[in-house]
């Protein structure tokens, strides 16, 4: 308590301790406004540097701080005026200073983690963004489950209580919870093992799920299929389901049957030949993959030839583009062989020639 009666004589005790308050609450204010000041001058110096990370903890500490400060003031304020009036309500100043000091420290911790998330998921080559999402909402979360615990105990709870309730607890929420805590680890194992990512397209031919991942959350992702709806899928249904996932192809697939009429067998080899060099040739088509153009039936109205081989492209409408200009090109040469490609046809074979007598009546 400040000795204000040396200072200012005569003064009555009764405003003695109002006097000190207003004095500690001056002083808290003064300091929190040269705090803030030092922050803002320390964030334009170090915006300047070529590392982020001191801008993420002056950042995430410049709010807190302030905090502490007039948490600190008013606790010293309240001190004083507990000593004066003995008013029990002051009484607990100390409590609630040591909790909001807590609180203020779970608070820079929480912001810091918030913006390392983001400096390694924009910076960082060797770190997934949903990894550092999925880690960094784990960390907050123990961080939170800590901070809570440390608040018990500065309140005069038993944690060795609370945990004890907490372990049986557990047990019957997690019989009560098991569908949402298989959903919860089902969404950490699609953010650890990355069987696809947001944007991607996936199918699986296990369940009618075919579209466009739009999110990925801890109970369920939402993929947007190809009509436009939203499909709500949980995320335990991906640890017993095979997911494809087109949209990491390296190449996309030619793969045709086309027939030619039994009377131009004679050009089928010419053919063949003809169409795998214009392929060879193609500038859109990968001539590194497998590629195969051969005569490989005889089927009961054509002799068909197929045509194996992959485009440079993966994605969806330039690839029916290139399909489609590879098509016409091999019509063109069939054509140009004198040949036709063939369509369902039947030959009636007749053992004996049929006469018609005419008769008179």
């Amino acid at each position: 308590m400040f000795e204000l009666e040396k200072w200012i004589p005569g003064i009555d005790r009764e405003w003695l301790w109002t006097v000190q308050v207003f004095i500690v609450v001056l002083i808290t204010v003064f300091t929190n406004f040269f705090i803030k000041r030092f922050l803002k001058r320390m964030v334009l110096k170090l915006t300047s540097t070529s590392t982020n990370w001191d801008d993420i903890v002056v950042q995430a500490m410049s709010r807190p701080l302030g905090w502490i400060v007039w948490l600190v003031g008013l606790d010293f304020a309240a001190s004083i005026i507990y000593a004066e009036t003995q008013s029990p309500i002051f009484a607990i100043s100390d409590s609630i200073r040591n909790v909001g000091v807590l609180v203020c420290l779970t608070w820079f911790i929480l912001a810091f983690i918030r913006g390392a998330e983001q400096e390694i998921s924009q910076n960082s080559d060797q770190v997934d963004r949903h990894t550092a999402e999925a880690i960094s909402k784990l960390v907050r979360l123990a961080v939170i489950i800590t901070s809570v615990l440390v608040m018990l105990q500065t309140m005069g709870f038993s944690i060795s209580g609370v945990l004890a309730m907490g372990g049986v607890g557990g047990i019957a929420v997690g019989f009560a919870a098991k569908d949402l805590l298989a959903n919860f680890f089902g969404g950490l194992i699609i953010y650890l093992d990355r069987p696809f990512a947001i944007g991607d397209w996936i199918r699986s031919p296990d369940r009618a799920i075919e579209g466009t991942v739009e999110k990925i959350g801890w109970r369920l992702t939402v993929i947007r299929n190809f009509e436009s709806q939203p499909m709500y899928v949980p995320n335990s249904i991906f640890t017993n389901i095979v997911v494809e996932n087109p949209s990491r192809m390296a190449n996309r697939r030619i793969y045709e049957t086309i027939g030619l009429r039994y009377t131009d067998i004679a050009s089928m080899d010419k053919i063949v030949d003809e169409v795998k060099a214009m392929l060879l040739e193609h500038e859109a088509i990968d001539s590194g993959q497998t590629m195969m153009v051969n005569f490989n039936a005889f089927s009961d109205s054509s002799l068909d030839f197929f045509i194996y081989t992959f485009t440079k492209t993966t994605k969806w409408v330039e690839f029916h583009t290139i399909k489609q200009d590879v098509m016409l090109r091999v019509a063109e040469i069939i054509q140009r062989h004198g040949a036709e490609i063939a369509f369902p046809t039947s030959t009636l074979h007749l053992a004996d020639p049929i006469t018609v007598e005419n008769s008179r009546t």
